[in-house]
């Protein structure tokens, strides 16, 4: 097994805001380097992914971590009822399920949110407007339900692996509709 790669710079740069030890959502954890990452700062982390390979390989690197199997985009919602101290999404759109994550942040739950948008498909995958933010759209989809700490959007990654990102973290607080 190759080890993993890095986590994101953005999700360390901004895990101070989640309370320690607290409950994390991984959505679309692939391999799970950040969920992996996560589990060894001292957090409860649950790992989704419609992956099975990568999620059992996730388990064997990283045994505290929960992980589920699920198809995201043509399941139902995995954690119905259930509430998180964070919400992770690093370079994943599924745009229904935007409302979603904000609804199942706990009170002062964070939401870290990091994805490709227009712009990057001169770089590469993905190149589908599907997969890709409009301009300010975290901030438009966030902030009538979230309070936002932090964003950015631009050339976030330079060469040799160019990246066009958009990234957000936003709070959840007692008096936001979920």
């Amino acid at each position: 097994m190759q080890p993993l790669s890095p986590p994101s710079a953005w999700l360390v740069q901004h895990i101070h805001h989640v309370r320690p030890g607290g409950r994390i959502l991984d959505l679309a954890a692939g391999h799970g380097r950040n969920a992996s990452w996560l589990a060894g700062q001292g957090y409860s982390v649950e790992a989704v992914d419609r992956d099975a390979d990568a999620l059992h390989a996730l388990k064997q690197a990283s045994p505290s971590v929960c992980i589920k199997v699920a198809d995201l985009e043509t399941g139902q919602w995995p954690y119905p009822g259930q509430l998180f101290d964070a919400i992770l999404v690093c370079r994943y759109l599924h745009r229904p399920l935007l409302p979603v994550l904000a609804s199942s942040l706990a009170e002062g739950g964070i939401l870290i949110y990091e994805t490709f948008m227009q712009g990057h498909e001169q770089y590469g995958r993905p190149a589908n407007p599907d997969f890709l933010l409009q301009d300010n759209e975290l901030v438009e989809v966030f902030a009538p339900m979230l309070n936002v700490l932090a964003y950015e959007a631009g050339m976030l990654q330079l060469p040799p692996n160019p990246a066009i990102l958009q990234r957000i973290v936003a709070v959840r607080h007692a008096d936001v509709p979920g």
